[in-house]
């Protein structure tokens, strides 16, 4: 028969204070060992990889993005009036915006830029490794993704400032300060809003070989997208191309700076790319975790969660659940797994871009390594907080021969 969940005793996952990624994995997998769910603050959170894939697999559980705001404390009319986005969105309408976009999508439409993102690579690294030492988040994953961005939609090279300045502050809706990022946040909105207009009605007229020329041709059956949907879709590409991306890049270097072995296999065998950046996703993730609201009373595993419930998926703790992954403690680029690492998500929600990611991943990946050779860090890495949504280091000081 089964039980309510709040009837259940479980132990208790606090994290409030605790910024070191290794003891926060810890903390999960201690209370993995004593139960498959465990309570946090504000809900409960499943830790192994099975629990996870099937909770965020399960329809009936929904994204929780659209909390974000009355969690921060704001008014109801944050954002107010905008399109909903295909992040909160849930049921048929999310399907079918899914059906429409999904061929702009794919691994072939990502595999077009690759040699464009070799080209904007090597032209940061051509400014940045004659140096011998620099802060590899500003100079490198900061500008890497917005050219990519401004490429794949179509907007001028020039413009590439615009967007990566509204990115971050966009992405300021994940850092836990709404009270004080509000004002930033709706503004950026608004000249995304007002830029990505006027490249559609540009597009409408004169079609070209990009992204936002994609989703407006796309169709099915006779349905198309509104202007309202190419604008969010715009939108979800922005946020879900850039800062992303340079998190996880960041994390991914500074995780080679403590395994130069396997660094320097990366640069003699460029061929390893997916793997690294799969094993690097997995044992350093910029997103760790997700959360789903439960939309009825919901029997999982004999556990009941009543309509509302929030439940938290670990993707860290997924990522290092050693019945999906021998071995998890260790980072070896040229590991084969059968379970999929979970930082790009599962399920109806399973990030829309993630074949773009991996694409500058593993483009850019073995051409750091080949053209800074041995890194070292100089200093001392400072990381963002624990509470920001999309993780990393604020600042990676790196130094290597010239």
């Amino acid at each position: 028969m089964a039980t309510p969940v709040h009837e259940l005793d479980l132990p208790t996952i606090e994290l409030l204070g605790i910024e070191d990624r290794e003891q926060i994995v810890a903390a999960f997998e201690a209370v993995a060992d004593k139960h498959w769910l465990a309570r946090m603050p504000l809900g409960y959170s499943v830790m192994r990889h099975a629990d996870v894939v099937a909770i965020l697999r399960d329809k009936r559980f929904h994204s929780a993005i659209s909390m974000i705001p009355q969690m921060g404390g704001v008014s109801d009319d944050f954002l107010a009036n905008r399109q909903e986005s295909i992040l909160t969105m849930e049921g048929e309408p999310h399907a079918r915006l899914r059906r429409l976009v999904a061929p702009a999508f794919t691994p072939k439409a990502a595999d077009r830029l690759r040699p464009f993102m070799r080209d904007v690579v090597n032209g940061l690294l051509d400014d940045y490794q004659p140096k011998g030492r620099g802060d590899f988040v500003q100079e490198i994953c900061e500008p890497y993704p917005i050219p990519i961005i401004c490429e794949l939609l179509g907007a001028p090279k020039d413009d590439w400032k615009l967007f990566s300045g509204w990115a971050t502050d966009i992405f300021r809706i994940f850092n836990g300060d709404l009270q004080n990022d509000a004002p930033k946040i709706v503004a950026a909105f608004r000249a995304v809003d007002e830029y990505v207009r006027e490249l559609i009605a540009e597009r409408r007229d004169k079609p070209a070989d990009d992204l936002l020329s994609d989703l407006i041709a796309a169709e099915e059956a006779g349905d198309r997208l509104s202007t309202d949907e190419l604008v969010m879709m715009t939108e979800a590409v922005l946020m879900a191309g850039t800062d992303t991306t340079r998190n996880q890049l960041a994390c991914a270097v500074a995780l080679f700076t403590e395994h130069p072995e396997q660094w320097a296999r990366l640069a003699e065998h460029p061929e390893l790319a997916p793997k690294a950046v799969e094993e690097s996703m997995r044992y350093l993730g910029a997103v760790r975790g997700t959360a789903r609201l439960a939309s009825e009373d919901i029997e999982y595993r004999e556990v009941v969660f009543p309509q509302g419930t929030l439940v938290v998926t670990s993707l860290a703790g997924a990522n290092f659940d050693p019945n999906a992954f021998a071995d998890p403690h260790r980072f070896d680029i040229q590991r084969d797994s059968s379970a999929p690492q979970m930082t790009f998500g599962s399920g109806i929600h399973h990030c829309l871009g993630a074949s773009l990611a991996r694409a500058e991943l593993q483009e850019a990946l073995p051409i750091v390594a080949r053209r800074l050779g041995p890194i070292e860090v100089d200093g001392q890495i400072e990381w963002k907080p624990s509470t920001a949504g999309i993780w990393g280091p604020a600042r990676l000081p790196l130094r290597w021969s010239v």
